[in-house]
């Protein structure tokens, strides 16, 4: 294939993968297979890495670029006002008659719609592309976010349709509350701190420096405002909605235009009720006058625009006992306080129990059994404890203590430095097998097929297993009386596991279960050591040596190889014939060795991936960004930052043949 050829492609791909996503995210009418939409994607990044295409409005940015240090600040031409808020009828109808008397007459309508709890973002299209994505900031100027913005799969890179060459919009970024949840629960697994609500995950995930790991969150957009500079008398704002839609931008479909301050409020009760069956967290209504002709009439306060309000729901509340505090093993040890609750309904759902967080928080609150106590679910999603009701009644038990002694293995539990949660070390703790073991099986690590939750349920019940190295050691007759596990399938899960065996270093690290340790930390591991021995003998200074290693994943990994039952289970695995070497590709030579490479710009003849195998095949290696340890920066066309950095600390510069020429023979 000609780079012509590979050009036409690319654009047949391009609009294929921008179609889909419309259909799946806008239209919830998706028209391929998630494979397909995986193979098309890959097969355009391939394409746009070998001939060296134009990838800045491509749907391959979605997965993000590289990391950056800060964000720029950018001025916003049109200041984004916040709304003002209103917590009842009354103070709704003072709004109506405040436009009324500015207005001085009744030729209007209002524009009701949910409002969004998430994180306010602002976006610029020319010619229909997207080239700036920015925060709210203060209002008068915010960060520019364009690389993170471009990997939520709701905002369109590119408008194909006949559009303004200038325009922007305002929108909401959000997290749905099941993604949220899935979220939280696997930053659990990881050991870290749990996000308290939507919003705050949303916004937090929004101004990370690395665009490849927003790309993993789940975040979803909605426009609300669209802004062009041709005065239009006739525009409305349900005209700017369907103008929104009509382009292919996601809109909210609880919309309503109302003719009265009646309409308006038989509409807020309406949607207060539906609000506990939506996928996404709303915490009101925004009602805005619909007609743009009068908002310069009406004008804004320093803060407000007169021309719109926010009516905030209550959030839901009730009062039940709480009944005991029960104790929660996670897979990594944490031991987290249950709230056993009387039934009580709540925000649609019957709720029977809700986080305590952990001892402090019990102790700040004076929660105690027996206790009435008023429940809230935070941003709808999650029961808490608010505070209780009858803290001075007679007869109360003595305050919560945290026992010393894990409740399921009766290990001694431990508090580490600086944080607030308890934990079992103990790896054969029942609950954290359970979940170890259902993480060890899992796709993205050991991957065998055949042995979810319900099947290690049945090992651990049965006593067959007790540990992730013990699988290694079951046979198909052991199988074979569990229930719904015939002799085929016995067979098949035994094969499941002994193929497991060829799985790679990172793999095997990850699936460990070590505190910290991602799947990105363990490629990083294994690269760097090759081996589980020279991992489990590294000491701190060699481990934060490394980019992606700080020092609590450092404690963590010297912590989890000193724990005597953790390195047992570690040689069962390396005896049963797992592969504890990282294999690596033989050099041609060491021409470039310990030198460092920065790559930037599109090379004339080779990609970025074939300029960084042939660096590493002649014992060189490569980084993301510019620093003082770096050697040589690789420069192509549009080099971009990267380029001024190295000319500013007086790094040697090389083109594609000047590498060649290092590596001559």
């Amino acid at each position: 294939m000609d780079k012509a050829a590979a050009k036409k492609r690319a654009e047949e791909l391009r609009d294929l993968i921008e179609k889909a996503n419309r259909a799946y995210y806008v239209e919830a009418q998706p028209f391929i297979s998630d494979k397909e939409f995986d193979n098309a994607l890959s097969e355009l990044a391939e394409l746009e890495d070998k001939y060296g295409l134009d990838t800045k409005n491509s749907p391959t940015q979605r997965v993000g670029g590289e990391p950056t240090s800060s964000f720029p600040n950018v001025e916003h031409p049109q200041q984004m006002l916040s709304l003002d808020n209103t917590y009842n009828e009354e103070e709704l109808r003072d709004f109506d008659r405040r436009v009324h008397d500015i207005l001085g007459h009744s030729e209007f309508t209002y524009a009701v719609e949910l409002k969004f709890d998430g994180a306010s973002i602002r976006l610029r299209y020319e010619d229909g592309k997207l080239v700036l994505g920015a925060t709210r900031g203060d209002g008068s100027k915010g960060d520019d976010i364009t690389q993170n913005l471009k990997t939520v799969r709701d905002i369109p890179l590119s408008i194909e349709k006949d559009v303004p060459s200038l325009f922007e919009l305002r929108g909401e970024a959000y997290m749905e509350k099941e993604a949220f949840i899935r979220l939280n629960e696997n930053r659990d697994e990881q050991g870290l701190q749990p996000f308290a609500n939507p919003r705050n995950s949303t916004a937090g995930s929004l101004k990370m420096q690395d665009p490849r790991e927003v790309a993993r969150r789940p975040i979803r957009f909605f426009a609300f405002d669209l802004l062009i500079d041709e005065r239009d008398d006739n525009r409305t704002h349900q005209s700017k909605m369907e103008l929104l839609k009509n382009w292919g931008f996601p809109v909210c479909e609880h919309f309503k235009v109302c003719n009265s301050i009646d309409e308006v409020l038989e509409t807020v009760n309406n949607w207060d009720d539906l609000r506990g069956t939506l996928p996404y967290e709303t915490d009101g209504v925004v009602i805005k006058v619909n007609e743009e002709r009068f908002y310069e009439e009406l004008g804004s306060t320093s803060k407000f625009p007169r021309w719109a309000i926010a009516y905030k729901f209550e959030a839901e509340q009730a009062v039940t006992i709480l009944e005991s505090i029960t104790l929660q093993v996670g897979r990594l040890g944490k031991i987290t306080p249950v709230a056993e609750l009387k039934p009580v309904l709540l925000a649609g759902t019957t709720v029977k129990r809700a986080s305590l967080h952990n001892e402090d928080e019990i102790l700040r609150k004076d929660i105690r059994p027996g206790d009435s106590v008023v429940v809230e679910k935070a941003g709808e999603i999650i029961p808490q404890v608010i505070h209780v009701v009858n803290p001075d009644r007679d007869n109360r038990p003595e305050p919560f203590k945290m026992p010393q002694e894990c409740p399921a293995c009766g290990e001694k539990l431990e508090k580490f430095e600086g944080e607030v949660d308890w934990r079992c070390v103990n790896p054969q703790c029942p609950p954290q097998v359970r979940e170890r073991l259902t993480h060890f099986a899992s796709r993205d690590a050991m991957d065998i097929e055949g042995l979810g939750e319900a099947v290690v349920e049945q090992l651990l019940n049965e006593g067959l297993i007790k540990t992730y190295a013990d699988l290694y050691d079951l046979k198909q007759h052991q199988l074979i009386p569990l229930e719904r596990m015939a002799e085929k399938s016995a067979q098949n899960l035994v094969e499941a596991i002994d193929r497991s065996k060829e799985q790679s270093l990172d793999r095997i690290i990850y699936a460990l279960g070590i505190r910290f340790v991602g799947k990105t930390v363990s490629k990083d591991l294994a690269a760097h050591f090759k081996t589980m021995a020279n991992l489990i003998h590294a000491d701190f200074d060699e481990l934060v040596g490394i980019n992606s290693i700080g020092p609590k994943i450092a404690d963590s990994v010297i912590a989890f190889f000193k724990n005597e039952k953790n390195l047992k289970l570690v040689n069962r695995l390396e005896a049963a014939g797992l592969n504890f070497t990282m294999e690596e590709t033989e050099n041609l030579s060491q021409k470039l060795k310990d030198k460092k490479f920065v790559l930037t710009g599109t090379l004339p003849t080779m990609s970025r991936n074939e300029a960084k195998e042939l660096i590493e095949l002649h014992g060189g290696s490569t980084s993301s960004s510019v620093s003082k340890n770096t050697d040589y920066l690789l420069a192509g066309d549009s080099p971009g930052s990267k380029y001024d950095k190295a000319k500013k600390l007086n790094i040697p510069i090389l083109t594609e043949l000047e590498l060649l020429a290092l590596v001559e023979n």
